[in-house]
């Protein structure tokens, strides 16, 4: 396996409330605030250099309206996979198996949810207490081995308002 890795994990931007109008939440979209944030953090991304392989996104419509946005941001521009690991139901076991699949690519972004964000983030660092992401907030986490061997290493963890402020 190619090795070390790094991982971006993105929590989706901020998404329609949740009620009537939406009683799918899978179909649950960005606001158009959200968009805009997201659009923003993603320049920021740029301009700290950030470069990615490949993003693998929850199929929820949040997600895949996150995943877009970062990727059109970045160049080259990377493909990008909906991968059911990272819905709201994913487990970490599923998510490292869909990261295993991709093991050729050394810079992986994730864009998902949370609780099950936080999770994946803490579990990848060998934490036991979740890490909190706020809406479209990027963590970078570096790792030796897919599957990952031991804790990898927290490189960086920033919100959305830091992301926007970058990238002016």
């Amino acid at each position: 396996m190619p090795g070390p890795y790094q991982l971006y994990l993105i929590r989706h931007g901020l998404a329609e409330e949740r009620g009537e109008a939406w009683p799918d939440d899978a179909k649950r979209p960005l606001t158009d605030t959200g968009m805009s944030q997201m659009r923003k953090a993603a320049r920021g991304l740029a301009r700290l250099g950030v470069s990615v392989d490949v993003v693998l996104s929850s199929p929820l419509v949040r997600a895949r309206q996150t995943a877009e946005i970062v990727a059109s941001a970045l160049e080259p521009r990377p493909s990008l996979l909906n991968v059911d690991s990272l819905a709201t139901d994913g487990s970490y076991q599923a998510v490292i198996v869909d990261l295993e699949k991709h093991a050729r690519k050394t810079r992986i972004a994730l864009v998902g949810h949370e609780p099950a964000l936080g999770e994946l983030a803490a579990r990848l660092i060998g934490s036991r207490h979740a890490i909190e992401f706020k809406k479209g907030a990027v963590c970078r986490i570096d790792i030796d081995d897919l599957p990952p061997a031991g804790p990898g290493d927290l490189r960086w963890l920033m919100t959305t308002k830091i992301l926007r402020a970058i990238r002016k």
